[in-house]
This record gives C-alpha cells, sequence and structure tokens, in this order.
C-alpha cells in the first residue's frame, strides 16, 4: 500500500488531447489589422467636394468695403496686458493707418481695468470719454427694447471694442450700456491722452481728419458695393444706371498636401501575403491616418481650416457660456439653409445636459444609417478634431454647403497619377540596398468659404459645467 504525501499535487490525467496542443495543429482565424484612430469624419462625408483642376481654386466675389469690425489681439506678460500696437489698426477710423511707431505711442497710453460680473463698464446716456477694449471675458451691450424695457442686443467678448469715436468726436455720449457678465479686464484710453497724442503726431491727426471726412461709398448690409435698383416708380421715371463690381484681388485656394513615405520590406512582401497582401493592409491604415488629417486640417489650419476663416461678423459668443437652444437658435439665425453642426462629442454632452436642465427634448434625425441628435431639424455631428481649451471651452461650427448655395466646399483634384483613392496616391519610389520598398503615399485637399454668410461658429463654449 503506498502512502501519498498529503502536501504534493498530482495532476490528473487526461483522457483526451488537450486544447493547448490541439491549436498547434490548427489554422487560426485572423482579423485584419484595427485601428483605434479611425473616426467618423462626418466633415469629409458631408462636405461636396469641388474638382480642382489646376490645383488652385479662386473665390470671386463682389467688391465689398472694409468697414472694420475686425478683433484685437492682445499680448500679456503676467496679469499684465497690452494691446498689440499694429491691432489698433482694426478700429475703422485707424484702418490704413501706417505709422507703426505712433501706433506704438498711442497702445502705450491705454490703462488696464477689471471688472467683476455685474459691474457697469459703460452706461447709455452717459458722456464717453475713452475708448474700451474687451481683452479678456465676456459682457452684454444692453439697450432699450421696443417697450422701454432693457434688452440684451449683443454679446462682446475678447477682442471686441466700444468708443473709437471718441478719437474724432468731443461731444458723443455711450449709445449702449456694456455690463460684465463674467471677469472682464479692460483696456481703456481716455480722451485726454487720445487728444495729447494726435498733437504730438501730425500724421495721425491728419489720417483721423481724413478718415471721418471721407464716407464709405453706398454699400449693402453685408459690405458689398451696392447696385442701384428702381422700384415702385410711376410713368417714365429716370433709372439709375449701375453695375456689379468685383473685388480686384480675390482669395485663391491651393491644394494642402499630407504626406508619407510607407516603408515594407521586401521579405514581409514576398514571403508573409497570405492570407492577407502586407502592403495593402499597411497602405490601407496609412490612408485612415491621412484622411484622419485631412479632416484634422480642415478644421484647425491657419490657412484655410474652418475655424481660422469664418467671418467675424459670423463668431458669436455663448450668452451664459454653456451650450443653450438659445445659442444654437442665435446661430442658425445669422444665415439661410444651415445643414449641419458640427461640435466635439463632449460639447454636444454638454448641449444635452443644458436640454435635460431646461426641460426641452430635441428631435433625432438619421444620417448614414446612423441616428443624431439634431436641433430645429438641423443634425449635430460629432467631430474630434475640434480643439478643447485647457479651461474646457470649446466652439461650434454649422454651415451651409456647395457651390450653388453659395456655402462651404471642399476642394480636391481627383485623377491624378497613380491614385488610390479620390485625390490621394502612392507613387513607388523604388527598393534601397536593405531590401526596404518605399510608397510615397500623398493626399491633396483644402476648403473654401464662398461668402461670408456661409459659415457660423458659437465661440468660448464652456463645457465643464
Amino acid at each position: 500500500m503506498t502512502v501519498s504525501d498529503p502536501d504534493t499535487v498530482v495532476s490528473p490525467e487526461h483522457s483526451s488531447l488537450t486544447a493547448e496542443a490541439a491549436r498547434k495543429l490548427s489554422t487560426t482565424t485572423k482579423s485584419a489589422p484595427q485601428m483605434q484612430g479611425i473616426t467618423s469624419r462626418w466633415l469629409l462625408r458631408m462636405l461636396p467636394w469641388v474638382q480642382v483642376e489646376a490645383g488652385t481654386y479662386r473665390v470671386n466675389r463682389r467688391l465689398t468695403y472694409q468697414l472694420g469690425d475686425g478683433r484685437l489681439t492682445f499680448t500679456n506678460t503676467g496679469a499684465q496686458v497690452r494691446v498689440i500696437p499694429q491691432e489698433l489698426r482694426e478700429l475703422p477710423l485707424l484702418r490704413g493707418f501706417d505709422d507703426e511707431s505712433t501706433l506704438a505711442v498711442l497702445a502705450d497710453r491705454f490703462t488696464q481695468h477689471h471688472y467683476d460680473p455685474g459691474q457697469l463698464i459703460t452706461e447709455q446716456g452717459e458722456a464717453a470719454d475713452r475708448v474700451v477694449l474687451l481683452a479678456h471675458g465676456k459682457a452684454n451691450k444692453i439697450g432699450p427694447g421696443e417697450y422701454g424695457d432693457d434688452s440684451v442686443l449683443d454679446v462682446l467678448a475678447d477682442g471686441e471694442y466700444v468708443g473709437q469715436r471718441i478719437l474724432v468726436d468731443d461731444e458723443v455720449s455711450w449709445p449702449h450700456t456694456i455690463k460684465a457678465i463674467t471677469p472682464c479686464t479692460v483696456l481703456t484710453l481716455s480722451r485726454q491722452d487720445a487728444r495729447e497724442v494726435t498733437e504730438r503726431f501730425e500724421n495721425l491727426s491728419r489720417y483721423l481728419r481724413q478718415a471721418e471726412s471721407q464716407p464709405i461709398p453706398p454699400h449693402n448690409k453685408h459690405g458689398e458695393a451696392s447696385i442701384d435698383v428702381a422700384s415702385g416708380h410711376w410713368g417714365e421715371s429716370l433709372l439709375a444706371g449701375t453695375y456689379v463690381d468685383y473685388e480686384v484681388a480675390p482669395r485663391e485656394y491651393e491644394l494642402s498636401v499630407a504626406q508619407t513615405v510607407l516603408r515594407v520590406h521586401s521579405r514581409v512582401a514576398d514571403l508573409y501575403n497570405q492570407p492577407m497582401n502586407q502592403t495593402e493592409q499597411q497602405l490601407r491604415l496609412t490612408i485612415e491616418a491621412l484622411r484622419e488629417r485631412q479632416e484634422e486640417e480642415l478644421v484647425n489650419n491657419r490657412e484655410f481650416g474652418l475655424l481660422h476663416n469664418a467671418d467675424l461678423s459670423q463668431r458669436i459668443h455663448t450668452r451664459t457660456g454653456p451650450p443653450t437652444p438659445d445659442d444654437l437658435d442665435e446661430l442658425l439665425s445669422r444665415r439661410r439653409k444651415s445643414e449641419f453642426f458640427l461640435a466635439h462629442p463632449r460639447t454636444i454632452a454638454a448641449f444635452g445636459r443644458e436640454c435635460n436642465r431646461q426641460g426641452v427634448y430635441p428631435a433625432t434625425t438619421q444620417r448614414d444609417g446612423v441616428t443624431l441628435l439634431s436641433w430645429r431639424d438641423v443634425p449635430l455631428l460629432p467631430c474630434d478634431k475640434i480643439p478643447i481649451s485647457d479651461t474646457a471651452t470649446s466652439s461650434v461650427l454649422v454651415m451651409r454647403t456647395g457651390e450653388d448655395s453659395q456655402g462651404v466646399v471642399g476642394l480636391h483634384q481627383t485623377g491624378i497619377p497613380h491614385e488610390c483613392a479620390p485625390s490621394l496616391n502612392a507613387r513607388f519610389m523604388g527598393i534601397e540596398d536593405k531590401a526596404i520598398i518605399s510608397y510615397l503615399v500623398s493626399a491633396y485637399y483644402s476648403a473654401a468659404v464662398l461668402v461670408p454668410d456661409a459659415l457660423g461658429v458659437l465661440e468660448h463654449v464652456e463645457i465643464g459645467r
């Protein structure tokens, strides 16, 4: 009789082949290589793409007069804020003034002030005695409504200004009340300091007199040169002659490029091509990465990206911070035939929270078999390429698309040599001494906004609340 040690573990005997051993004789079923960075890329799917034969697309527009409705830019050293002198040309009365040394002296005369939420920066009816530049923060522009009560006419934010008329008019009053709704950093130039600088620099004084005496030619509400048309007349009235003037220097968009060199060792391409072609899989994932970069550039590129090319008159700010139904209504009201919103998924979630808080239930819509949240029948498309700032603010874009609608269009050129996707090709570059096969993979693209109101942006959207 054998007595076993109670501390000894005896493996049970198998009565059949183990799974581990059986796998040595089996054929593994494999997935194609997966890539986490692939997104829905709604912008690329929704934009109508225009064929650009010569690599350049020119946007011809009616002549538009510069009305000086830009925003100013500031620099800061710690808590000390200063307006960039050249940016003072964004004030209508200083547009075109080219003496930078004089602008630097004028910029040095601005003093910094801080306003808490609820404080008045200007008050309607009082004498205007300073130029006010809003360096940081948000403020309501308040005026009398139709029935005498105060109404919020607009929301001012970083870079906007009031009071520039004091440079040429000694008896002007504030037309509106400006009330801080967040902590605001403001730079002001007093009438006395402005007078001292203009008296010191004759060229500035002369330029301001000329700017005041030369009115802007007749134009419509968009700043375009007027087309004289008679209506409602009787008999043989003398009709005004007219013509449509064009911009003499229209903007041209050149196709941008995203490129990379794909390298595959010849041994891999020759011996390991079953069941999947290694070169094809490498190329497929490389194209996915280029398309992701393409959408990011269409949103963020400083030359043609939509965030940087939205007209300043089409940029608005949230009234309270988070994206509310009221804010999206305001965004829609600035243009006709809005086709879709584009927002970061976290921004869409913040909008959903605001709807829940107000007891509003947005509808949904179907696009390409996907159920999407919508507002006023305009879908909210997710795009994670729209940046979120360190302070948890983002932007919402809305656009009209297509050449026929004078909207936003994507630009590309199809039919290029060695094309493997629209406006994307892979060129064989040769085999190196180390037996590495190289392919140059290139994608060509750009985007154009045909008229300013085709694209709108809701800025400084708080998504952290």
